[in-house]
């Protein structure tokens, strides 16, 4: 290791094995760009790093946790998926690295054999919300949600202004963004918008997000029918957009629509919140633990055709009560979910993972 790396003691590595960016690896950047100011942080894997220099391998792992840290404390690897627990296992047991391993479970199902037994190894348990926490045989330690980073996600000036300079017709708009799947609930989506958009014309649909092959014939089947209704103008599928654009959507949109079956932890409608944009969502992920029904949104039933369109026609009749929602969205955020609130839970769960007996 050069002396760069070395010459702040480094107390947490983070796993990174996953080669495709995926939510996992968003939260993990994030939360990085602040703990690296508070600890010495290395991340095990270049995947997606925006400085190399924090990039630890895994034959360096091995050297450097031959021994404790000068304190006596044992270094904490945090894993969020389950090859890294395994990388960590491996670690400890078969190579004596002599650190503390923690996991931070997001996933709202019962986990596989292999993944309970996993855990039951860990040091330490995370969990992002209580209905994730529900799911584990291995009881949470903590539970730390995600935060937003709200420099990046803010509220707009003027959501109209904004929403005409990204050249959508439409006084205002409305959007879903994600992967363009069932299971996202893009069609429940689509399928309300043409039944309130017959009521309120001043307002245009997008859907932000990349198309797979096997999700084509879904996507044109939904073109279809928008076709049919002649609303082809109005509901318009954009595709993948640039990282960095999505922001500047989201803010210029005055509802957010986040309708999937089943999430994680799901950040998008805090991502909104943030952004003072009303959101409409589904009883999914930690949405139901972040919506508060008439303040910051409505939530409903997953996969409720009947329910979903008739809050969407509802909310898009009050412009005025949208903004209210955005404007205490934004200051929830502000008050519980950003992530340098998410940073400092994690860094003080480390000191105590390590402060722990056996370590």
């Amino acid at each position: 290791m050069n002396k760069e790396k070395c010459s702040v003691p480094i107390e947490v590595i983070l796993g990174n094995s996953n080669s495709r960016f995926s939510g996992v690896t968003s939260t993990m950047l994030q939360t990085l760009q602040i703990q690296r100011g508070m600890l010495g942080v290395r991340v095990m894997g270049k995947h997606h790093l925006p400085d190399l220099q924090l990039a630890i391998s895994f034959l360096e792992v091995i050297k450097m946790c031959r021994q404790p840290l000068p304190s006596g404390k044992y270094r904490v690897f945090h894993a969020r998926r389950n090859d890294e627990m395994i990388q960590a296992l491996i670690l400890k047991y078969l190579f004596g690295a002599k650190i503390r391993i923690i996991f931070t479970s997001t996933a709202q199902r019962y986990h596989s054999g292999l993944t309970r037994w996993l855990m039951g190894q860990m040091d330490g348990i995370i969990s992002t919300c209580d209905a994730a926490a529900s799911y584990l045989k291995t009881p949470a330690n903590i539970i730390i949600p995600h935060g937003v980073q709200t420099q990046n996600y803010y509220p707009a000036e003027n959501k109209q202004e904004l929403w005409q300079q990204h050249g959508f017709s439409g006084e205002y708009g409305i959007g879903i963004f994600g992967r363009v799947r069932k299971q996202k609930g893009v069609h429940l989506f689509v399928n309300a918008c043409l039944d309130a958009f017959k009521y309120y014309s001043q307002y245009t649909a997008i859907i932000v997000g990349a198309i797979s092959a096997d999700n084509q014939s879904f996507v044109e089947q939904l073109k279809e029918k928008i076709a049919d209704q002649g609303m082809q103008n109005r509901i318009l599928f954009l595709g993948e957009q640039p990282f960095d654009k999505i922001p500047s959507l989201i803010r210029s949109v005055s509802i957010l629509a986040a309708l999937s079956d089943n999430e994680g932890f799901g950040l998008t409608p805090l991502e909104a919140l943030s952004s003072s944009t009303a959101v409409l969502a589904t009883k999914a992920g930690a949405w139901p633990e972040i919506i508060e029904n008439g303040v910051n949104g409505l939530i409903e039933e997953v996969g409720d055709q009947e329910a979903i369109t008739a809050t969407l026609t509802k909310m898009l009749g009050s412009p005025e009560q949208l903004e209210i929602m955005g404007k205490n969205g934004r200051e929830q955020v502000l008050k519980n979910y950003t992530v340098e609130q998410e940073a400092h839970k994690l860094c003080q769960f480390y000191r105590q993972i390590q402060s722990a007996p056996g370590s």
